[in-house]
């Protein structure tokens, strides 16, 4: 089993999980206060480590249950804005019919921030290399047509821009805590 450092967490993993929380919740206070949440939680649960992942990976995972529960907790959303009706269920509060599918809500909103920390990362890139993203990821096309559109000298040129943009957003990604080295 894995040794917990309780003591070093914050000067390990301080900058990773801010950088997580703040990807998320978009306000440097919350997620100060999400980091300072899930320090105690882990603290508090430290015994209950078994050591199946890394240390880092076990506090991004209690950090995400701490981020879900802040937009649990400030959502404001009714059951008729989001397309639920009183009668679906009974009085006890089960549903008469159980869904056919939600889906993963926790899933969706993963993606859902990670499109947008992509886009925010497209952005800062220069405007040749984010025309090169769209027309490779977005429209497919291959590096011959890509070299015809951009123009390029030569395909060779198209994998190498390639290449420096592949690298260029992954950076991006793991500044907005995506990814990345546990």
């Amino acid at each position: 089993m894995t040794e917990l450092d309780p003591e070093r967490w914050l000067e390990r993993y301080g900058d990773l999980l801010f950088r997580y929380a703040l990807a998320r919740v978009g306000d440097n206070a919350v997620a100060e206060d999400l980091v300072q949440e899930t320090l105690l939680a882990a603290w508090r649960g430290r015994a209950e480590f078994a050591g199946r992942s890394s240390e880092s990976s076990w506090l991004v995972g209690i950090l995400r249950h701490k981020i879900a529960d802040h937009f649990r907790k400030f959502s404001s959303s009714s059951l008729e804005e989001l397309g639920l009706d009183w009668d679906a269920f009974d009085e006890f509060g089960h549903w008469r019919e159980a869904p056919k599918d939600l889906g993963d809500p926790e899933r969706d909103l993963e993606l859902d921030q990670l499109k947008a920390a992509l886009l925010r990362c497209l952005e800062k890139l220069p405007p040749r290399l984010r025309h090169l993203f769209y027309l490779r990821e977005v429209e497919g096309l291959r590096a011959e047509e890509i070299c015809r559109q951009l123009p390029a000298s030569s395909t060779n040129n198209v994998w190498v821009m390639l290449s420096r943009m592949r690298f260029r957003l992954r950076r991006c990604l793991e500044q907005a805590g995506f990814g990345g080295k546990d």
